[in-house]
């Protein structure tokens, strides 16, 4: 079967208010903007970016997805949004007990977002059986990215398999949790927000338990630094007008994991996690604006890498 990059994590449907004056403030009504639904939940949206830059390459076809959605038509639809990207989603579960996970977005006109979620059948993934996809599709080694808005059990469990497997692991800690730091040591890259690095305890002590860890913190329109083995450095953000933030640390992390699965060395890969990420950042919607790897490796041209 070959390597494969398989991402955990949520689905979600989005509603979306955007282009609004600004962000409402506590108990604060705030009049203007569109409304708009789309596909998300950051493991959903990190497949998706995974498989656009891997699209017309060697490795095309190489993702899977882990999750849950409710048997609704929400969840319908989340399916078939996977299946138009070339994604395989049999390892995705169908719950009856809960609905599938909800996104309240609002997005002022200057692209900043606020987000509220209601979870549903993303918390519902049983362990054992995680454990066990896993082990099935990394059978040939590759990559597996996961992301915390499903249970911290589903991901340890998913870390374990993929370290028996001797795949990478990629661990998005996001939303910011304390109990993520459990989950560090089975992880070859992290890549923590500077919100989700504090809760991990500061990249530095994070860095001094675990030596081997490279650690990737994005700055939004800072860049990112990264923190490994090989010592620090930064990479700055690619210098797009942003309308649509929403988004845009699922297509680093997908377009780093696709990287990573193809054979490139960290730097390289985080620098094509830039572009693909500032490229996102163009379109209203968190997956309207992934680019396919055409559009990433045109960028990455014009800018002379």
């Amino acid at each position: 079967m070959g390597p494969q990059l398989v991402v955990l994590g949520a689905l979600n449907v989005d509603l979306v208010v955007a282009g609004g004056p600004h962000l409402p403030g506590p108990g604060e009504t705030v009049v203007g903007g569109r409304f708009s639904t789309h596909q998300g939940g950051k493991g959903g949206n990190q497949a998706v970016a995974a498989a656009r830059a891997l699209r017309g390459g060697p490795l095309e076809g190489r993702v899977a997805f882990l999750g849950a959605v409710g048997a609704d038509a929400h969840g319908r639809a989340a399916l078939s949004a996977l299946d138009d990207e070339g994604i395989a989603d049999d390892g995705c579960l169908v719950r009856t007990e809960a609905a599938t996970g909800v996104a309240l977005i609002v997005v002022a006109h200057d692209g900043r977002n606020q987000i509220a979620v209601a979870p549903g059948a993303n918390l519902l993934l049983d362990p054992a059986g995680v454990a066990r996809q896993v082990a099935r599709l990394l059978a040939g080694g590759g990559v597996l990215l996961a992301s915390l808005e499903v249970t911290v059990a589903a991901v340890e469990a998913a870390g374990r398999a993929a370290r028996a497997a001797e795949a990478t692991v990629i661990l998005n800690p996001a939303p910011a949790q304390e109990a993520a730091r459990g989950l560090v040591e089975l992880a070859d890259v992290i890549t923590p927000n500077e919100v989700e690095a504090a809760a991990l305890g500061g990249v530095a002590a994070v860095r001094s338990a675990h030596p081997a860890l490279t650690v990737i913190t994005t700055l939004g329109s800072g860049g990112i630094r990264i923190d490994g083995p090989g010592g620090e450095s930064h990479l700055p953000a690619s210098h797009v007008r942003a309308v649509d933030t929403t988004g845009a640390g699922d297509a680093f992390n997908g377009a780093l994991a696709a990287a990573l699965l193809e054979g490139q060395d960290i730097p390289a890969a985080a620098r094509r996690a830039i572009v693909a990420a500032g490229l996102s950042v163009t379109k209203t919607g968190a997956r309207e604006g992934m680019p396919i790897r055409s559009a990433i490796e045109a960028a990455m041209a014009s800018l002379g890498e």
